[in-house]
């Protein structure tokens, strides 16, 4: 993969029709048609005509999509959900969410990022100037997620190191950081007091956690060492860009449905296997009356998809001006919704199996987050047959999973960093390898208060007001600038020219009435049904609520500062001002043509044009 030769800009592609032949036989006439369109056209690098890097291949940009969609919130969230909310009776309002939002928005961030070819932060510059501020609040979100994303990761490589010894260190509770008073070497059901041996094993052998928030005990060398892997990692298989990116998913995006085939082929022979499964599917009709079932399921389409957090719209930029997003949007999608289900099946058919050999009721066992694939599920692979070989599998699989979440979330940030300051970084850093170093090491280096004793309590602090406040108000407000200012019919332009006919009636209702409303609508219940942060039954002090709204309103608030820039800058009254905020900055008679012309590579007309020109 390289820099497709159909994005170079310092050479117009024109095809020889008649419909050009007047302006071919003007050469000052042919200048200016290339000066306009090297002009137009989106750098990678800041600077006038230099070159954009595409995609290897449209695979890759499917497979780094699916990647970053299917993560760890389809092993660990979606299944929580799923049998919290009524078994499969969940999934009428999550696929009702994913054909009314995530789909069209979805399908809506491919072609803002693939025509535009700019990350958020410059595209929604173009697309909505007063709203500018979204684009710039959507890569500050997705880099503070990337600082502690990776914590999981660490956890995942020490899990993976660890799985190799035999018996399992987290089998047992005969080792030095149990607590024997309270250990079990199973579930302990409803006896409060106990501790299951890979409970302890989490919180005494991997965290050494502490009290609480206010205590932070010290770092943790280990996990202070597999953090810098994870990022020395996450460096090699992005440091030059869609060039190594489009490379590496080829593995990382595939490798885990290995991976849960198999466990599922596994896991459905044990006993008990399918109690655990028809928990998980079985229909509890009453609770689609709760408006809290249909926000959670609204919420995990939008994490899971990513709408909202920018990587979308950064990594649908380095695609060909007329790839078919269309597709590519169906197969991310569906793709995503399907890992989920087969996660669920594979997660319930394992704790049906605990719940069988506890003799415990499946309710019992399963819980959500880190504790469903760093406790429960390390203690299935302890009792599991061939245990040395399922659990370094499954704790590779967590690692592939985040891995391809992580790419896009930096990737963001090194797209706004090329994209709107290629020149003056590239003038002191000299490769954008090595911008891509330092926008690593800064993430390494935030990541460290993670990783301390008390590090679990920072983690989930930050992931409630980063992942769940802070993201209903970005997506809530990147729909009103794409769908009701920048408006459908700038979209329907947009899409005929990169795919040679407008969206049909399902997108355009979608994205002028039925995703704004549904957004809104969840926008209000998500603050309505506010509850604070908690790590289980620990209660945060007020001081770290606030600290946690700091971080929220961090990302927030470029939004208003954008738009007061924006009306600021302008002139005339009040109104006036507002008003031309609002007006689009793409020139779609000029540019749009110049780059489907662009797209369609002729070389005779290339040929024509250098010996003209």
């Amino acid at each position: 993969m390289g820099v497709g030769a159909e994005n170079d800009t310092s050479t117009l592609k024109i095809p020889f029709t008649s419909h050009c032949e007047a302006a071919y036989s003007d050469k000052r006439g042919i200048i200016a048609l290339k000066s306009s369109l090297d002009q137009s056209t989106p750098s990678s690098v800041g600077e006038v005509g230099a070159p954009r890097a595409t995609w290897g291949r449209r695979l890759e940009f499917i497979l780094a999509s699916v990647g970053y969609a299917v993560g760890l919130g389809n092993v660990w969230r979606f299944p929580y959900l799923c049998y919290r909310s009524g078994g499969g009776a969940f999934l009428i309002p999550y696929l009702t969410m994913l054909f009314l939002c995530g789909i069209p928005l979805l399908f809506l961030e491919f072609t803002i990022g693939q025509y535009t070819r700019l990350g958020p932060v410059h595209a929604l510059e173009k697309v909505c100037p007063l709203l500018k501020g979204v684009g710039m609040a959507t890569v500050v979100i997705s880099f503070v997620l990337s600082t502690y994303y990776n914590v999981i990761m660490s956890w995942a490589l020490y899990y993976f190191f660890n799985s190799f010894e035999a018996p399992l260190p987290w089998q047992s509770c005969n080792n030095t950081w149990n607590a024997i008073g309270n250990c079990s070497s199973g579930f302990p059901g409803n006896v409060t007091h106990l501790y299951s041996a890979s409970q302890q094993f989490f919180d005494h052998r991997l965290l050494e956690i502490t009290s609480g928030i206010e205590e932070s005990g010290g770092l943790r060398w280990e996990l202070l060492g597999l953090l810098l892997m994870a990022w020395t990692i996450v460096y090699f298989c992005i440091f030059k860009g869609v060039k190594s990116t489009g490379k590496v998913v080829y593995f990382t995006a595939v490798f885990p449905y290995f991976i849960l085939f198999a466990l599922l082929i596994n896991n459905v022979q044990l006993p008990g296997a399918k109690d655990g499964i028809l928990y998980f599917v079985t229909p509890v009709w009453s609770k689609l009356l709760e408006v809290k079932v249909w926000v959670n399921a609204a919420a995990q389409v939008f994490n899971s998809l990513g709408i909202g957090f920018g990587s979308m719209i950064s990594m649908s930029s380095y695609n060909k001006f007329n790839n078919n997003i269309l597709r590519d949007t169906l197969i991310v999608s569906l793709t995503n919704s399907a890992t989920s289900v087969l996660a669920g099946f594979v997660i319930f058919s394992a704790i049906g199996y605990m719940a069988h050999i506890h003799n415990l009721p499946v309710d019992n066992i399963a819980t959500d987050g880190p504790g469903l694939v760093f406790v429960i599920y390390p203690e299935v692979f302890s009792t599991m047959p061939v245990s040395q070989l399922w659990a370094p599998l499954f704790f590779f699989m967590l690692l592939c999973l985040g891995l391809d979440s992580q790419f896009a979330m930096v990737e963001v940030a090194v797209t706004f960093i090329m994209d709107g300051f290629g020149g003056k970084a590239l003038h002191f850093l000299k490769r954008q390898e090595w911008v891509v170093l330092v926008v690593c090491l800064i993430g390494f280096l935030l990541g460290i208060p993670h990783i301390t004793k008390g590090g679990i309590y920072v983690f989930q602090l930050m992931d409630h007001y980063t992942a769940v406040v802070s993201l209903m108000f970005l997506a809530f407000f990147e729909v009103l600038a794409f769908c009701w200012i920048f408006g459908i019919q700038n979209i329907s332009i947009m899409i005929k020219r990169m795919l040679g006919r407008p969206p049909n009636v399902y997108f355009r209702l979608c994205w002028l009435v039925f995703s704004p409303l549904l957004v809104l609508t969840i926008l209000i219940a998500s603050i309505v049904q506010y509850t604070p942060a908690r790590y289980g039954k620990y209660k945060y002090p007020v001081w770290a609520e606030v600290m946690g709204w700091a971080i929220s309103l961090f990302s927030i608030v470029w939004i208003p500062l954008g738009a007061i820039q924006e009306i600021y800058n302008n002139k005339g009254s009040f109104i006036e001002r507002v008003k031309t905020a609002m007006v689009t900055t793409i020139d779609f008679d000029v540019k749009d043509h110049l780059l489907e012309k662009q797209e369609e590579n002729n070389p005779e007309s290339e040929a024509l044009f250098t010996s003209l020109a």
